[in-house]
């Protein structure tokens, strides 16, 4: 069962992903920050990680420089609101720095999903592995 990490500073964005993705069969860790979630993907690795670009104390995108530094096949999802041209800016930057795929808030389930499949489905090809990924 493969492992997702939630950061996002939204309770209520947290709480409707985690229920999203429980129900697909994910174990789930979440955290309200970058500074959280760093330190809960040190204690215990996610296979994908998905965050915010927009918090505070550590926001999205220097979580994922920090990802990267440390696990450079981290597999990141970065989301992001504000608009189109913001989000055209920030997915950019999100994916120069190392981010698998980006998402505009608000989307739906399925896009979500599908992100997180086409991730680990790359992760376990470059890795030999042919399981399924739920």
């Amino acid at each position: 069962m493969e492992k997702i990490l939630i950061i996002d500073d939204e309770p209520q964005i947290r709480a409707l992903l985690r229920t999203i993705l429980v129900r697909e069969g994910f174990i789930v860790e979440v955290a309200a920050d970058g500074q959280v979630g760093l330190a809960t993907w040190r204690n215990e690795p996610a296979d994908v990680v998905l965050t915010d670009i927009f918090m505070p104390n550590k926001d999205g995108i220097e979580t994922i420089l920090e990802l990267k530094r440390s696990r450079p096949r981290a597999k990141i999802i970065a989301m992001t609101g504000g608009g189109q041209q913001k989000f055209r800016e920030m997915r950019s930057v999100a994916a120069f720095l190392g981010a698998d795929r980006t998402l505009e808030k608000p989307f739906e389930p399925a896009s979500l999903l599908a992100a997180i499949r086409d991730v680990l489905s790359e992760h376990n090809r470059a890795n030999g592995s042919v399981s399924s990924v739920c």
